[in-house]
């Protein structure tokens, strides 16, 4: 299975939805880092469950433990073990399915691949896993911190309902309600969505958009492991992803090159773009822009109405959606964005020591 992510800084993520915790192992991460557990939590916190009405009521703090590569609160530049303890499981919820296909989950997938899945809450296929990817992510954000790379995501759309662009917002808002979105109107309007959306036992999808800003020129890899190439691999790992586009994507096959092409302009001693409809990326490479990009998340799987579908003996039957889930993703997605956002950075700014950056 391809648990592993990332070259230099590199991780692989353990654990099922179900089982005793789930956990990350870091290799790569430079030593002398101060590790800020207070700023790990907080990330953790802002992915965790239960955290109002439009997510999951799954009750889970999230707490965190770190079992190695940490010494007297600074990395050591060994392997870091980070651990979490599933608390809140009720696998009874998911006995109904054990031989049973849910629609558009992995557990066909699975048990084809396989021959044996665990069926508890999707096991490895849950986005609780994701949780370890956001502990990653947090101690990327650290060293990068450190080096003025920030990473805002937000929700930008749910169902029919959008927000402004990006660089029309304040985006210091984003975690000002429940929905993660940083345009007040847009919000209450999405979450009325999402809440009408639950009232009728079924799910919505979305979109959150990804702003990673102060990146130096020189960061990708071409010609395979273009920067948007790796960002675009490391958004379509996250579960429920459908889609990823950066800079204008596919608005920009409406344009003509005149009025798509980034003109240079000179200002100071930096040579800057008049627009950014490259996203910040050129030839595979940062070109010191912001890089923006949207990730598309698909309505949940899980519906709490009856479905059809076939069970492992190929008999057709019904399928009943039960336990707790969330009706739209997304705000629960946004931490989990900025953590890939991270990682992919990170990584490439290991392999940019060996280039010609300042």
């Amino acid at each position: 299975m391809g648990n592993s992510f990332g070259k230099l800084f590199k991780i692989t993520t353990f654990g099922e939805s179900h089982g005793k915790a789930i956990g990350v192992i870091i290799d790569g991460c430079p030593s002398g880092l101060e590790i800020d557990e207070e700023f790990i939590q907080s990330e953790l916190d802002r992915r965790r469950p239960g955290q109002s009405k439009i997510t999951t009521q799954r009750r889970e703090e999230d707490k965190f433990e770190i079992l190695s590569g940490v010494f007297e609160g600074v990395s050591t530049g060994m392997p870091i073990t980070i651990v979490i303890a599933n608390k809140d499981q009720k696998s009874k919820d998911y006995s109904h399915i054990a031989n049973q296909f849910r629609p558009s989950h992995a557990d066909y997938t699975y048990q084809q691949k396989y021959g044996v899945r665990d069926y508890r809450g999707g096991g490895r296929s849950s986005a609780r896993e994701t949780a370890a990817r956001v502990a990653a992510g947090a101690i990327a954000k650290l060293w990068l911190n450190k080096h003025g790379i920030s990473f805002n995501a937000f929700v930008s759309q749910v169902g029919e309902v959008k927000a402004p662009e990006y660089h029309l917002m304040d985006l210091s808002q984003t975690e000002w309600n429940i929905v993660m979105c940083p345009d007040q109107p847009t919000a209450e309007k999405m979450i009325a969505l999402i809440d009408s959306i639950r009232k009728q036992c079924d799910t919505i999808g979305g979109v959150v958009t990804g702003v990673i800003q102060n990146l130096p020129i020189g960061l990708g890899e071409p010609v395979f492991d273009k920067l948007h190439a790796e960002l675009g691999k490391a958004m379509l790992s996250i579960n429920a992803v459908k889609g990823f586009e950066y800079g204008s994507g596919f608005s920009g096959v409406a344009m003509r090159g005149s009025e798509h092409n980034d003109e240079f302009v000179k200002e100071g001693s930096e040579v800057r773009t008049k627009t950014n409809n490259s996203g910040g990326v050129q030839g595979g490479i940062s070109n010191g822009e912001d890089v923006y990009f949207n990730v598309a998340f698909k309505p949940v799987a899980t519906i709490m109405m009856d479905q059809d579908s076939v069970n492992d003996k190929g008999e057709e039957i019904k399928v009943s959606g039960k336990g707790r889930h969330d009706p739209c993703v997304v705000p629960r997605a946004v931490p989990i964005v900025e953590a890939m956002a991270a990682l992919v950075i990170a990584d490439f700014y290991m392999m940019s020591q060996t280039a010609n950056l300042p």
